[in-house]
């Protein structure tokens, strides 16, 4: 029989949504941003020149959600959507300034965040950590 809290998938699904959850919250209220719109902001922060799609396999997001997101982002200004320099039937995304403010603003906190949570693991622990999701993650690309 199934036991749903022990089951791994389960209980990962759970714990990423209570450790985003606590997070979104104040991007939430400050930015006006959900979780996706977020995730693409801090691709953008990071890969600058991507496409939607590209967007959302590095984020293992749906890319309806993302393209939604990405369309909000663009209205409301913080996006910019321009059609790539060598292949004009393609569009990629980058931050505006604004977009880069929000960036800016939350990444720090993000990132403390995360501290905030580690903290909690000594040294050991955190490179196993490190390694079993590193295991998981490929053992479950394989399967796709």
């Amino acid at each position: 029989m199934l036991e749903l809290e022990n089951f791994l998938p389960y209980r990962l699904s759970v714990l990423s949504n209570t450790i985003s959850q606590a997070i979104a919250r104040e991007y939430a209220e400050r930015h006006d941003l959900s979780v996706t719109e977020w995730r693409v902001i801090a691709v953008l922060g990071r890969y600058a020149g991507i496409s939607a799609s590209e967007v959302a396999d590095r984020t293992a997001m749906d890319k309806v959600a993302v393209s939604r997101a990405v369309n909000r982002l663009v209205d409301a200004g913080r996006v910019v959507r321009e059609l790539h320099e060598d292949d004009r039937r393609r569009s990629v995304l980058r931050l505006s300034t604004a977009g880069r403010r929000v960036y800016e603003q939350i990444a720090p906190r993000a990132l403390a965040y995360e501290r905030s949570l580690i903290e909690r693991l000594d040294a050991d622990e955190r490179r196993v950590l490190a390694r079993i999701l590193d295991k998981l993650g490929a053992t479950a690309l394989e399967a796709v």
